[in-house]
Order: C-alpha cells, then sequence, then structure tokens
C-alpha cells in the first residue's frame, strides 16, 4: 500500500513537470523571431516584429500564419546616438487612438549602455515607420537598471512603459499622454527583482478581469550553441500578478516579484527549449494566446534558428496554465 500510494503521488508532479502543451502550428516563416510582438489590425492581417533586421516585420491572415516577410520597420535604423542603433532589439507595438507605437531597444550585449526608442506608423506597414528617436528611459553605469525590453500598459487612458534586464531587473515608468517620452517630473520605480541571480527582463503586462499579469522572462536566453547553461539555467517564462498595474506583484504562493518571487508558465518540455522574449494577446479565434521565442531542439540551438511559438493560456484558475 505504501508503495503503491507513493506511485500516485507521483502523477501531480509528472502532471505539471510534463503538462505544458506544444506550441501552436506555425506556417511560412518561422524561424529568426527572437523576441517577439503580435498586433492584429482591424483588416484581420496579423503582423509580427521582431529583434533584428532593423525590426523584422512578418504578415499573416492568422496567428497560425502562413508569415511572409515583408521587411524592416527601420531600415535607417534608430536616430539615438548609441552603439546598436543598426541592430534594434525587442519590439513592442500598440496602438493608441489612430496611431501605431512601436518601441524598440538600442543596446549591444551584455552592457548597460541602452536607450529605449519609438516610432510610429498610420498603417503598420513597411515603409510608414517614422523614427522618434528616444523616449527619455536611457541607462548607463550610473543606473540601477538596463533600459531595454519595453512593455507598454494603458491604464485607463495613463500609460506606463516597463522595462529593465538584468542588473536590478525590471522597472516602470509613466509616459506622457501621447506616450513619445516619459512624462514631466516622472521617475522609474522597480516592479520585479532576485536580488540572488538578478537575470530577469522581456517583461510583459496583460489585464485579465480584476488582475494585471506581469509576465517576465528568466534565466539564460540566448548563445545555447556555444555556451548552454546548466539545466534549468536557460530562459523561462514567469508570472505575478497585482491588482495596480504599477507595483504590488506577488507570485501564486503570495511571494513578492521584488523579491524572487514568480510562478513558473513556461518551461522547457520535450523537444521545446528556453522558452522567453513573450507577450500576451488576446485573439479573437483562441482567447488570450502566449506568444513566444523558443529553440526545438530538433533542429539547432543558434540564435538564428529561435523559433515563433504561442499556446492558448487558461486563466481558470486566476493563474495562466498553458
Amino acid at each position: 500500500m505504501m508503495i503503491f500510494a507513493a506511485i500516485c503521488g507521483l502523477f501531480p508532479l509528472l502532471s505539471i513537470v510534463s503538462g505544458y502543451a506544444n506550441p501552436g502550428a506555425c506556417s511560412g516563416t518561422c524561424v529568426n523571431t527572437h523576441d517577439p510582438s503580435i498586433i492584429r489590425r482591424s483588416d484581420g492581417t496579423y503582423f509580427r516584429f521582431s529583434t533584428g533586421g532593423k525590426i523584422a516585420v512578418h504578415t499573416a491572415p492568422d496567428i497560425t500564419g502562413p508569415w511572409t516577410y515583408k521587411g524592416a520597420a527601420l531600415p535607417s535604423g534608430s536616430s539615438i546616438d548609441l552603439a546598436g542603433n543598426q541592430d534594434l532589439w525587442a519590439p513592442d507595438v500598440s496602438l493608441i487612438g489612430s496611431t501605431y507605437y512601436l518601441y524598440y531597444s538600442v543596446s549591444t550585449f551584455g552592457v548597460q549602455d541602452s536607450a529605449i526608442g519609438v516610432a510610429t506608423s498610420p498603417s503598420l506597414d513597411v515603409g510608414t515607420w517614422t523614427d522618434l528617436g528616444s523616449t527619455g528611459i536611457r541607462s548607463s553605469s550610473s543606473k540601477p537598471y538596463n533600459a531595454i525590453d519595453p512593455n507598454l500598459v494603458n491604464v485607463d487612458g495613463t500609460y506606463f512603459l516597463t522595462f529593465g534586464s538584468f542588473w536590478k531587473d525590471i522597472y516602470q515608468v509613466q509616459m506622457s499622454s501621447a506616450p513619445k517620452a516619459v512624462a514631466n517630473g516622472a521617475s522609474a520605480y522597480q516592479i520585479a527583482y532576485d536580488p540572488v541571480k538578478t537575470d530577469e527582463e522581456g517583461a510583459f503586462i496583460f489585464k485579465y478581469g480584476s488582475y494585471y499579469y506581469l509576465f517576465f522572462s528568466k534565466g539564460q536566453c540566448c548563445g545555447y550553441d556555444s555556451s548552454k547553461p546548466a539545466a534549468g539555467g536557460e530562459y523561462k517564462i514567469l508570472v505575478c500578478r497585482s491588482t495596480s498595474a504599477t507595483g504590488r506583484f506577488v507570485d501564486a504562493a503570495g511571494k513578492a516579484c521584488t523579491n524572487s518571487g514568480g510562478t513558473v508558465v513556461l518551461e522547457s518540455h520535450g523537444n521545446v527549449y528556453g522558452p522567453g522574449g513573450q507577450g500576451v494577446y488576446n485573439d479573437p479565434t483562441h482567447g488570450p494566446i502566449l506568444y513566444y521565442h523558443y529553440v526545438d531542439t530538433r533542429i539547432g540551438y543558434a540564435d538564428g534558428q529561435k523559433q515563433f511559438g504561442w499556446n492558448t493560456i487558461d486563466f481558470s484558475s486566476g493563474w495562466p496554465v498553458v
């Protein structure tokens, strides 16, 4: 009986470890999609923006594809005078009124000399984006944060930009009413931090029901083909939640997100390795979806081989489950 009970006791653990759904279908160009940002235009066209290629733009008639490359959002790079202004990272796209806003990062790997820029477009199409340069969010060695990985959230008409990567992790600042720059007098404040590993980045805030969910990536994002981390050290997606978009985020155990809190939403499983760089989108067909990049271990571990992944989200427990 004790053996039987011990075996039965393993089943819940097994369901947690192996219970993640595989990524949804993807056709067309589904590779080299680091840090994707998804938005659907009113005519039903899906746009996917991603790191590299001066913000690569792909379109599709559905989240499943077929995805077609259209070109670079900012073919001349950024006007921000920093190293990396021709290799833009981590786009985030929002519709505000009748204008689309594209936030992006200017940096080089592993340094703190970084800035967040913004561009606008009336249509999302390649060839229509105007670079406005810096939002005023910039970092150097004197700052506690690294100014990359932007995400805009609209809270009843007030805009906040969440950002940050390593150092002291994830910060947020209020933006002006037309969110092209930081609001007058606003200062950035910390909303998530692991004081031990300081390895959190790529935040994305999504409201569902009465909660704001703070999704973020944790661990080593890149370079798996040359420097693979110990098991569990690779990218994974975590979440905390709050009734406010601006702080007091906790995980499912009640641990503060500013003190190493975070509940795992998606991690390596099966042929999926290092999922991260995520966002959330409320799809008219599939409902809330988590989208991200990942390595398919059957294909390869190089950064240029990152695949586009997505899963539907079940919020019925009050926490996102994929």
